[in-house]
């Protein structure tokens, strides 16, 4: 399975992400390895779990 995910450097040095699916929240990893470990763990918790507050993206057919 994969998930589409956004990320940048910042000017201390420290990356900053979020799953597209989820875009509101947004965590940060030392380096690049360290942050996609974070999304994926964040990742496991939205997919398996109901939690409230946590907006999700899907597409619908509509004609």
């Amino acid at each position: 399975m994969k998930s589409k995910i956004t990320y940048w450097k910042e000017a201390d040095g420290k990356y900053l992400g979020y799953l597209n699916d989820y875009p509101d929240h947004w965590t940060q990893g030392e380096d690049l390895n360290d942050l996609k470990a974070h999304l994926r763990d964040l990742h496991q918790e939205f997919s398996n779990h109901e939690l409230p507050g946590i907006k999700k993206m899907e597409e619908i057919e509509v004609g």
